[in-house]
C-alpha cells in the first residue's frame, strides 16, 4: 500500500517547500506533480520570465550607455542562444529542486492526482493508475492564464507562458491587461526592440502599487516607446497570416491596433476544478478558490491548501511561505500565516517593491502614521550605477516609530526591500535601521537615510 504521513499535490514552489519542510519534520511524505517539477514558477513563469527581462536590460545597456563613455557599434541579439540560456537556467533550478526531495526522502510521483475520499487520491499517468492514501493532504496545484471569451488561445494569441518561447523577437506586439505580468513582459520586450502596446482596462496600470510609483514606470514605458492606454476595453481580435488586429474601445471611441501577437494577461484562475474535491467534501468558492483558517486548513481538517488557490495576492514566496507553516501545523506546532511582512515585487524599469502598509491602507485601518520619502538621486552607488530613477518610502507609527511599511522605486529594489520586510517582521523601528552600519557606497544606504531622516 502505498501509504504517507503527509500527501502533497503539485510540485511548485508551495508544493516542493511544504514537501521538505514535513520531511524535516519526520513525516513519510509522498508528492505528485502532473507535469513538471518546481512548477509553473520554475518552468514557464517566474524564472524564464527572469531571464528575458534580464536579456532585454543587458541589451538596452549596452545600446545606451554613451553618456557613461561606452561606445558601442549596433549590438545584435542572438535569440536562439537566448532560449538555449533560458532553458539552461531552468534546467540548473529543475534539477537543484529534485536533489532537494530525494535528499529529504520524499517519494515522487508523476501524474494527475485525482481525490478519492478524505483520505484517498488516485494517480493517473498515462495508462499507469495508482492509488494512494495518506493521514494529511497539502493541495498545492496552483493556476493557469485566464482566457477570455473574445481572445481564445491560438498561434497568434497567446499566454504568458507562450510568450516566453516565441521563434524570434516580434516586430509589434499588443499586451491586453497591464499587470505585473503583463507590464514586465511588455518592458522586456521593448527592451528587445519590439514596438509594444499596453492595453489596461483600469484606470493605471500596476494596479495594487502606489501610484507615485506606477508612474515612474508610466515614464519609463514612454522612453521605450510603449503605448500605454488606460481605461480601454478590449473587444476582439481579427487573425491574419502573420499578425493580429486587436480591437478595442477607449475614451468612447472604438480603435484598432496591429500587430504579431496579442499577448493575454488578464489574470491567472486557480487549479482547482477535475481534483475531485467534492469527493472529500471541501468547499470551493465561487471564484474557484479554497477556505483556509490561519493554519492553511482547509473545511475538511486534514485537507490543507496553499498558494494560488487560496485568497491573497499570487506569489511564489507567499505560497512558499504557507507551505512551510501547513506542513509545521500538520506536525502539531502552532505556527500560523501572517502576511504584513510579505513584500511585493515587479521587476519593470524601475523595478518596485512593497512590504508592509502603504500610506492608504494605513490611513484606511485609521493609523496615524509618519512617512519619509529619499530620493534615489542622493545615493552614491545609484549614481555610479547612473540608474538614478525613483525613491525609498519608509512608513512608520507615529506614537511609536514602529516601522510598518515601505515602498522603493528603482534599481535593485527587488532585492532591497528585504532589509525593511526583516524590520517589519522583527517589530522594528525606524532608529533600529538608521543606527544600523550599512556599508559604503551601496544601495542599502537609502533605508539607512529615509530612517534617519525619521528621527
Amino acid at each position: 500500500m502505498n501509504h504517507s504521513d503527509t500527501l502533497v499535490i503539485g510540485a511548485g514552489p508551495g508544493g516542493y517547500v511544504a514537501a521538505i519542510r514535513a520531511a524535516q519534520m519526520g513525516q513519510k511524505v509522498t508528492i505528485i506533480e502532473r507535469e513538471y517539477l518546481g512548477g509553473v514558477c520554475s518552468n514557464v513563469g517566474c524564472i524564464p520570465s527572469k531571464v528575458l527581462i534580464s536579456v532585454g536590460h543587458r541589451l538596452e545597456q549596452t545600446t545606451h550607455s554613451d553618456n557613461m563613455g561606452v561606445l558601442t557599434q549596433e549590438a545584435k541579439l542572438d535569440w536562439t542562444y537566448v532560449q538555449q540560456f533560458k532553458r539552461r537556467v531552468v534546467s540548473k533550478l529543475v534539477n537543484g529542486v529534485e536533489h532537494l526531495l530525494i535528499g529529504n526522502k520524499i517519494n515522487i510521483v508523476k501524474g494527475e492526482a485525482y481525490v478519492v475520499d478524505a483520505n484517498t487520491v488516485r494517480v493517473i499517468d498515462g495508462a499507469n493508475v495508482q492509488t494512494y492514501t495518506f493521514n494529511n493532504a497539502i493541495l498545492a496545484t496552483g493556476s493557469r492564464p485566464v482566457e477570455l471569451s473574445s481572445f481564445t488561445f491560438s498561434e497568434r494569441v497567446i499566454n504568458s507562458t507562450d510568450a516566453l518561447s516565441l521563434p524570434k523577437i516580434p516586430e509589434k506586439l499588443v499586451v491586453i491587461g497591464g499587470g505585473y505580468i503583463g507590464t514586465e513582459l511588455g518592458s522586456a520586450y521593448a527592451n528587445l526592440g519590439s514596438h509594444v502596446t499596453i492595453i489596461e482596462g483600469g484606470n493605471d496600470i500596476l494596479a495594487g502599487f502606489d501610484k507615485h510609483m506606477t508612474q515612474l514606470v508610466r515614464k519609463s514605458l514612454k522612453k521605450k516607446g510603449v503605448e500605454v492606454v488606460v481605461g480601454a476595453s478590449a473587444k476582439g481580435v481579427e487573425e491574419k497570416e502573420k499578425g493580429v488586429i486587436v480591437t478595442y474601445e477607449a475614451e468612447g471611441e472604438e480603435k484598432t491596433v496591429e500587430a504579431n501577437y496579442a499577448l493575454v494577461t488578464v489574470g491567472r484562475r486557480p487549479n482547482t476544478d477535475n481534483l475531485g474535491l467534492e469527493a472529500a467534501g471541501i468547499e470551493l468558492a465561487e471564484n474557484g478558490l479554497l477556505k483556509v483558517d490561519k493554519q492553511c486548513r482547509t473545511s475538511v481538517p486534514n485537507f490543507y491548501a496553499i498558494g494560488d488557490i487560496v485568497s491573497g495576492p499570487q506569489l511564489a514566496h507567499k505560497a512558499s511561505y504557507e507551505g512551510k507553516v501547513a506542513a509545521e501545523a500538520i506536525a502539531g506546532e502552532k505556527s500560523i500565516v501572517d502576511y504584513l511582512a510579505i513584500p511585493a515585487v515587479c521587476f519593470t524599469d524601475p523595478e518596485l517593491a512593497t512590504v508592509g502598509y502603504n500610506e492608504e491602507q494605513a490611513k484606511t485601518e485609521g493609523i496615524d502614521v509618519e512617512v519619509v520619502k529619499y530620493p534615489i538621486a542622493g545615493n552614491g552607488r545609484a549614481l555610479v550605477l547612473n540608474a538614478t530613477e525613483g525613491f525609498v518610502k519608509l512608513i512608520a507609527r507615529k506614537d511609536d516609530d514602529l516601522l510598518i511599511g515601505a515602498q522603493i522605486v528603482g534599481v535593485n529594489a527587488a532585492d532591497t526591500i528585504a532589509e525593511m520586510g526583516v524590520a517589519i517582521e522583527a517589530g522594528m523601528k525606524a532608529e533600529d535601521i538608521a543606527l544600523t552600519i550599512h556599508a559604503h557606497p551601496t544601495l542599502s544606504e537609502m533605508t539607512m537615510e529615509a530612517a534617519t531622516a525619521m528621527n
